[in-house]
């Protein structure tokens, strides 16, 4: 990473510790648990070397969660989203959900209820990563918070309920009593907010109306995703199939991993692949804005979004080709959107059932699964 783009960063670290008035803790605390006396967090269990969870600046809920999460209508979310903003999009039967980079850069988790289920919707922009979790563990629900911390450059959060700390990237607990424990990992997608409009126009839109003051719509991380840069206090295992800063979108099935690139997914649209014995079909669709480019999100360039589906349906197994800004099926020429579902001719209404799979920079992915394949035209 530049010198100039690191003190970007770390400016927005600051800025982001400083917005309620929060005390930049001790860097000696970098490379130890410097202030383990306010946390309830049993240190003497863990599964990562603690020395390797980094401080990023802003101390305990520093960067404040989400938990009485508002929503507005898709209407009332356009005064302010416009077209080709990112949105983490999450649905549960009839209830979708949108939840807006705009407001996650700045929070990085929602504490959220979704259809019923205790979902945990987390955003970590230093790895770019986006991932929806079950809260429930067993027969209690957990709710989320930021430590403040970095593991390979990834978010550590943590759970009010045991304080135990959790990797973003793998959903599992790696300090405390919760060592080992992971969270179930649940379909979701990012999307622009015009897909988001049109598709779901019933659909609910996260509030700005979050109790915090924020400049939402604003990056404090401009120039972050430079697929030239080097990711901030990243000292993991350097994978050089892929530079660091690449997007990629990623599929863990019957024990295989496959990480497929946003650039190759580009040149293709749609990708049919098998993964652990499974078939899944990829869709690629250009018009969504990245979160991490300019001080506008909204002005952001355009790297499009991903989305990973099962191909069969109704036992029997579709083949898809891109199409303009749609997907067409074979043999019944029907069209699809990136959310999956079919818009026109004989399957219109259908849905396809998503995959669960991750939205990632390359390094942060990389590390935690470096026997992934990467996929290729």
């Amino acid at each position: 990473m530049g010198a100039r783009l690191a003190w970007r960063v770390v400016a927005a670290l600051v800025a982001l510790a400083s917005a309620e008035g929060v005390a930049w803790p001790d860097r000696a605390g970098a490379q130890g648990i410097s202030d383990a006396a306010e946390w309830k967090t049993n240190f003497k269990k863990f599964s990562v070397p603690l020395a390797e969870i980094r401080s990023g600046g802003p101390p305990k809920d520093g960067i404040p969660a989400i938990d009485r999460p508002q929503f507005v209508t898709v209407v009332d979310a356009g005064q302010w989203l416009r077209p080709r903003e990112p949105v983490i999009v999450f649905e549960r039967g009839t209830d979708a959900r949108a939840y807006p980079l705009q407001i996650l850069i700045w929070h990085e988790i929602v504490n959220d209820t979704v259809g019923g289920v205790p979902v945990v919707v987390t955003f970590c922009p230093l790895c770019n990563t986006s991932l929806v979790y079950e809260r429930r563990l067993g027969e209690r629900v957990h709710d989320f918070g930021t430590t403040g911390r970095l593991y390979r450059s990834a978010l550590v959060m943590y759970d009010r309920q045991t304080e135990s700390w959790w990797w973003q990237v793998s959903g599992e607990a790696i300090v405390g009593d919760l060592t080992g424990t992971r969270l179930v990992l649940l379909p979701s997608q990012i999307v622009s907010f015009e897909t988001f409009r049109q598709a779901r126009p019933g659909g609910k839109v996260l509030s700005r109306e979050t109790g915090h003051s924020r400049p939402y719509g604003r990056n404090p991380y401009v120039g972050y995703d430079d697929v030239n840069a080097s990711p901030f206090l990243y000292t993991g295992p350097t994978d050089r199939r892929l530079r660091p800063m690449e997007r990629v979108v990623t599929v863990s099935l019957g024990g295989h991993d496959v990480a497929y690139p946003f650039s190759a997914l580009a040149t293709v649209g749609v990708v049919h692949d098998v993964v652990g014995g499974v078939p899944i079909v990829v869709f690629y669709q250009k018009g969504t804005a990245s979160a991490l480019d300019t001080g506008d999100i909204a002005a952001g360039r355009d790297v499009g979004a991903a989305a990973v589906f099962s191909p069969v349906l109704d036992g029997r197994r579709l083949a898809f080709t891109a199409r303009g800004v749609q997907f067409v099926d074979a043999p019944t020429r029907s069209t699809w959107n990136i959310l999956g579902q079919a818009t026109g001719g004989p399957l219109a209404g259908q849905r396809l059932a998503p995959v669960p799979h991750g939205n990632h920079f390359w390094f942060s992915w990389a590390s935690y699964r470096p026997q992934t394949r990467i996929w290729t035209p």
